[in-house]
């Protein structure tokens, strides 16, 4: 499993291209030539950048589920709207976000790549201060529901 960290401000072009920092692209090395799965968040406006092997474990779990019902098949249309195969030049580290995913997310100028474990998530800067701010009041209650040892 692949374990990403950091939280980066970068840039994108009016093309949706994004240059990785250094550090972040130096994390994903070993990941590099495997390619990436770039799809919308289930939770968030903001997209999520898998390395493929990390992708297809989770394609593994959503399988699992697999059921003929109405619900599965709602939910499996949303979960890959948009999603699409991308690669980062190991040169430059540019990663080119598709156009559709671009506007879903609200892809301006101003980027925020936040790595969580396993993928990174790419905001549109001003969302995510704002999504930041909105959780802060609930941050503390989250924790202690999520760590309580009484399970």
């Amino acid at each position: 499993m692949t374990h990403i960290i950091g939280q980066h401000d970068c840039k994108a072009d009016a093309k949706g291209r994004v240059i990785l920092p250094i550090s972040l692209k130096n994390q994903l090395l070993p990941v590099l030539k495997d390619g990436f799965v770039i799809k919308r968040s289930v939770f968030q406006q903001c997209l999520e950048l898998y390395p493929k092997e990390e992708f297809d474990v989770l394609m593994q779990k959503v399988m699992k589920k697999s059921k003929i019902n109405r619900k599965y098949d709602a939910f499996v249309r949303n979960f890959v709207a948009g999603m699409k195969e991308v690669t980062i030049d190991g040169d430059t580290g540019r990663l080119q976000i598709p156009k559709n995913l671009v506007a879903y997310a609200e892809i301006g100028k101003e980027v925020v790549l936040n790595a969580v474990f396993d993928k990174i998530e790419i905001w549109n800067k001003d969302n995510y201060e704002a999504v930041l701010a909105e959780g802060e009041k609930d941050y503390a209650d989250l924790a202690e529901e999520i760590f309580d040892d009484d399970d």
